[in-house]
């Protein structure tokens, strides 16, 4: 006689329950009273070279323009700037965005906070009926890359835009049509 000792059904998988309590992040559009944890943001990057320095001012001027990332209550994770740019007269194009100081905190990076922000800036773009967006990188511009983006030149871009690039940060230009 065989006899099997019974065991319990295996359980589905979940995830940690920590996880389950963690909260989740979400994306808004920034308000003037972010510019400071924008600038506090940006800071590192901007000392390493892949940013511009930007005063705070800059941010609560165009807070509109940017897309951050939060956990409700924490700091901000990540931010991206939206400009549009009116399409060159008499060339028959509509108006076009520029993404800039785009960034992401360094203990949320590898976590899909960068990506969850370019999603939600090609959703922005294609609600305001753009024509493609442009970005300038001093990376290799991955994301960028997986998102649709190719490289371009300055002829493409807006020329307020184009001009506005240091040639000495020797940017990379991408451009994705929408």
């Amino acid at each position: 006689m065989i006899t099997a000792t019974p065991r319990p059904a295996p359980q589905p998988r979940t995830l940690h329950s920590h996880a389950l309590l963690a909260p989740t992040p979400s994306v808004r559009t920034a308000r003037p009273d972010d510019a400071a944890a924008l600038a506090e943001l940006s800071r590192p990057f901007a000392r390493s070279g892949a940013l511009r320095e930007r005063p705070a001012s800059l941010y609560a001027t165009h807070a509109a323009d940017f897309l951050v990332t939060q956990v409700p209550g924490g700091p901000l994770d990540g931010c991206v700037g939206l400009r549009v740019h009116a399409g060159a007269p008499g060339e028959g194009r509509g108006p076009v965005g520029v993404l800039y100081n785009f960034c992401v905190a360094g203990h949320r990076q590898g976590h899909g906070v960068g990506a969850g922000l370019l999603r939600s800036a090609l959703a922005v773009a294609r609600a305001q009926s753009l024509g493609a967006l442009f970005t300038a990188t001093t990376g290799g511009g991955g994301l960028f890359l997986r998102h649709g983006f190719v490289p371009t030149t300055a002829r493409l871009a807006p020329p307020a835009w184009a001009a506005s690039l240091d040639p000495r940060r020797d940017a990379r230009i991408l451009r994705r049509t929408l």
